[in-house]
């Protein structure tokens, strides 16, 4: 029997990268773990972001034999990857922003990159751009804010549309015309986002590439049974229970993080 997937993500925005994976490999078990009782991980100090999300991930590997991990946030992609694949014998999938095909088909040469305060300042980021999009003019906007809003839609409670605007604003004051959404929450806002922006704007986000990854590295999949189990930190409330029944997540569990 081959292992679960597991996905994990600081909160509900692994489930942008999920829905792809699981239209790819419908018949694969997949184990989503958010590590809510941390979020927003863009605003942890580094060394702490590293050690608990180390630590978290092992342990669930280790607990439920999983066969990938893929770590479906770009603030913790950027920091704990090489710490986890010293520490893991299965393949471990990261996500990179999507920098390289924004400046690909940029027509104005104006791209952005709208992601976390932490993955916006990282040198990684920086060495993207630098490599991918050195003839392209790129604003960089790192929002937390964001992150906390596409939680509370995930909650089904209502959202500040005005709020989503101002962050925004220097897109709209701006020639942009390719947005990367380097976070894996934002692809949740994408209607609310494209409602706020005053211009066309292309969004792109790395869902489907992380899906083509992961194919690549799952084996015989038709022997899986397409069983879907979520974990997380912290307690959550009614609301996040709908929304993730409604994405297939019906079996849930608290897990304790060791301090």
């Amino acid at each position: 029997m081959v292992g679960p997937i597991l996905i994990f993500d600081s909160g509900i925005g692994g489930l942008s990268v999920f829905e792809h994976i699981h239209s790819r490999l419908p018949n694969h078990d997949i184990y989503y773990l958010f590590d809510n009782a941390r979020l927003p991980y863009g605003d942890l100090e580094e060394q702490e972001l590293i050690r608990g999300c180390v630590a978290l991930i092992v342990n669930q590997v280790e607990k439920i034999k999983a066969s990938v991990v893929v770590v479906a946030c770009n603030s913790a992609s950027t920091l704990v990857l090489p710490e986890l694949r010293n520490q893991l014998s299965i393949p471990v999938v990261g996500v990179v922003p999507a920098i390289k095909p924004a400046a690909q088909i940029s027509k104005t040469r104006h791209i952005g990159l709208l992601a976390t305060p932490g993955t916006v300042t990282r040198q990684y980021t920086q060495d993207l751009i630098n490599s991918f999009a050195g003839d392209c003019e790129v604003t960089l906007i790192g929002s937390s804010e964001l992150v906390l809003i596409a939680e509370t839609k995930a909650k089904k409670q209502d959202i500040n549309l005005d709020q989503i605007a101002q962050i925004l604003s220097p897109i709209n004051d701006s020639n942009i015309d390719t947005l990367v959404l380097g976070c894996t929450h934002f692809p949740l806002l994408q209607q609310e986002i494209k409602r706020a922006l005053t211009h066309p704007v292309q969004l792109l986000d790395s869902g489907d590439a992380i899906a083509t990854r992961v194919m690549s590295l799952i084996k015989d999949n038709d022997i899986a049974k397409g069983k879907l189990k979520a974990g997380f930190t912290k307690g959550i409330d009614e609301g996040l229970k709908m929304t993730l029944a409604d994405y297939g997540f019906t079996q849930l569990e608290c897990i304790t993080v060791a301090n």
